[in-house]
């Protein structure tokens, strides 16, 4: 990833907005045992206490590097219930990278998230319609299956 993905503009871009970026060798030591890290790359998106919300392993574009990312900031705002900050970063993904491998999970938290802030019901059977129309074959449309009965 660092002759194709790393240097891209628009992954550079991202990064220097969202994130703190820090590369470890994957046998330094305490982080590798810390993290857990078994294979490079291991990309990691931690908060700023330092807990993990996404994890990625193996080479990835910069077409799905990014969504990748983005997906990671949102899970980071969606386990501090931060749901607006999740929502907006979901709805950029999906805008922006809607046939990126990210696109059905994000599909799926963004439902859960709408949920999370409304109450309501609703954004979980129109995630699940969702997915089924656009990523039938995707492991969160399996996921979502729960909510067609809502």
């Amino acid at each position: 990833m660092g002759a194709v993905t790393y240097p891209n503009e628009r992954v550079v871009e991202f990064i220097k907005r969202h994130m703190v970026p820090i590369q470890v060798l994957f046998d330094s030591q305490p982080l590798a045992t810390n993290f857990n890290i078994q294979w490079t790359p291991t990309v990691i998106t931690l908060d700023e206490e330092g807990k993990e919300h996404h994890r990625t392993i193996g080479f990835l574009s910069p077409e799905e590097f990014i969504p990748s990312l983005m997906l990671g900031v949102a899970k980071c705002h969606f386990d501090r219930e931060r749901f607006s900050e999740a929502i907006a970063m979901i709805e950029e993904t999906l805008k922006d990278y809607p046939k990126s491998d990210a696109a059905p999970e994000a599909v799926y938290m963004q439902g859960v998230a709408l949920y999370k802030s409304t109450h309501s019901a609703e954004p979980l059977k129109e995630a699940y319609k969702r997915l089924q129309s656009e990523y039938p074959s995707s492991e969160w449309a399996k996921r979502a299956q729960p909510y067609r009965l809502l």
